[in-house]
């Protein structure tokens, strides 16, 4: 489910309280709105020259921070923010970027991560332009450095920047990003548990990218100090806490929705944590070029490099027979629900605390949208399976989901359900157990928890609802992890 926003990514600098920022590549509406600000002011020639002659010195400090080399000198350009403004909207052209952010933007309203009445589209454009704060082009092999920011606030910026020319360089990036980066959505076959399991691997790319350039920007700034994010880890947990509070003239990244702010961020913050861990363990080789050529490829690998490190086989997910069980719907949207994905529903409905102490138990999940062929205009219908560690997170997960359930239907009444069992030892918040089942302005909501896994069916009718349950429940032990 990241992949709805942050596969729409590219290479470039956006802005947080620390230096230097974060990317991120917007998604598709060609009116670009006009900015209401003050034209900007440009550097002066002087400056600009200055800019250009320090790219050859940032590019040497980023090959010896990351150990790799620099086959060729690296084109430069001076932008202004129109020129910046056009590559963002040459980006959200692309049709099949437009496409999938528009049933993305439905599903994250189905889950209550985006307000109803939110459009995402023109978010997305404003915030980014807000944000960007220059990028490298891998279709041009340039870096494009910014007219009206002078150059001391630049450089940090510009190793960031190079660390990316230099990923480029030795293992093409265009190609890195694309590979297993496929929409299941428009896939005329269904889904097997192999491409559920390769989903992510889009969003598990891009925080290598990033976070091997938010090293070397980092150690940029701490060099003068003769420090490194190799001696000295706990800046990464520092600066990790800044990240999701914007600058003080970051208003649109302010104001977005928890789920834009964390997938936004995600690849800077824990591709940066990634990267520190592999780092201060095990060189930089091990942090740079070797995981380029043995990449994660979850979320969840990012998100717990002992995963990585100690080549975690997840078993694939269970799947139903999509074509039968789905016989009176047509396909909308199909993606993986990943580690990230439930940290954020469950900080979202049951606060950090508990998010971080419950995702680490999370061991798969998809979701499969639907929309009945008769009625188009009805409310998505939505398949959503999720596996844990063991029975115990399983109901507590569940117990988080149906919680949520208050804030996102307007009318919701518990139909019938299983009387609840007696508490585990140890757990984190409240366990749902049994079948559950409510009803809304909608339709219904059906939970079922049993073993490690929580079958959810939401505006599905009654009969394709027992179908999904008989088929996916009848041995959900084949879904257990390795």
């Amino acid at each position: 489910m990241l992949a709805c926003v942050a596969g729409a990514q590219d290479v470039g600098s956006q802005k947080h309280p620390a230096e230097p920022a974060a990317q991120a590549k917007p998604q598709a509406n060609p009116n670009l709105p006009q900015s209401a600000a003050k034209p900007d002011q440009k550097i002066s020639p002087e400056a600009a020259e200055e800019l250009f002659r320090s790219i050859d010195e940032l590019l040497k400090f980023a090959s010896k921070d990351t150990a790799l080399p620099i086959r060729h000198p690296v084109e430069k350009r001076l932008v202004s923010r129109d020129e910046v403004v056009a590559f963002i909207q040459k980006h959200m052209m692309e049709d099949k970027d437009a496409q999938r952010l528009e049933r993305s933007e439905l599903i994250l309203k189905k889950w209550g991560l985006l307000p109803h009445d939110f459009e995402l589209q023109p978010f997305l454009l404003k915030l980014l332009r807000e944000q960007v704060e220059g990028y490298y082009d891998p279709e041009t092999k340039t870096v494009n450095m910014l007219d009206w920011v002078e150059p001391e606030q630049q450089r940090p910026v510009m190793a960031h920047e190079l660390t990316h020319a230099l990923q480029d360089q030795s293992f093409d990036l265009e190609k890195f990003m694309k590979a297993g980066d496929v929409d299941l959505g428009t896939m005329k076959t269904d889904p097997t548990p192999e491409d559920l399991l390769n989903d992510e691997a889009g969003s598990a790319h891009q925080a290598i990218v990033e976070g091997q350039a938010m090293v070397v920007s980092i150690d940029y700034e701490l060099a003068p100090m003769h420090q490194s994010i190799a001696d000295s880890p706990e800046i990464v947990q520092a600066l990790k806490a800044t990240m999701m509070q914007g600058t003080a003239d970051s208003t649109e990244f302010r104001s977005a929705p928890l789920y834009i702010k964390e997938a936004l961020t995600f690849p800077y913050r824990y591709g940066l944590d990634f990267e520190s861990e592999l780092l201060t363990r095990f060189g930089k080789e091990k942090a740079f070029a070797a995981v380029f050529q043995k990449p994660p490829r979850t979320t969840r690998e990012i998100m717990e490099p002992t995963a990585y490190l100690s080549n975690e086989k997840l078993d694939g997910m269970v799947l139903p027979e999509f074509k039968k069980d789905f016989k009176d719907y047509e396909k909308f949207d199909v993606g993986a629900v990943g580690e990230f994905d439930v940290a954020i529903l469950m900080e979202q409905y049951a606060g950090n605390e508990v998010a971080k102490r419950l995702y680490p138990e999370w061991r798969g999940g998809y979701y499969y949208a639907v929309r009945p062929k008769k009625d188009p205009k009805a409310p998505l219908g939505l398949l959503y399976v999720s596996r844990w560690a063991n029975p115990e997170r399983a109901a507590e997960f569940a117990w988080v989901y149906a919680k949520g359930l208050k804030q996102r239907y307007q009318k919701l009444s518990e139909a019938d359900g299983d009387p609840p069992k007696d508490k585990p030892a140890g757990y984190i918040v409240e366990t749902l157990t049994g079948k559950h089942r409510w009803t809304t302005e909608q339709g219904s909501v059906f939970i079922e928890v049993a073993r490690n896994t929580v079958l959810i069916c939401e505006s599905l009718d009654a009969e394709t609802t027992s179908r999904l349950e008989s088929e996916l429940l009848r041995d959900d032990s084949k879904g257990t992890a390795q």
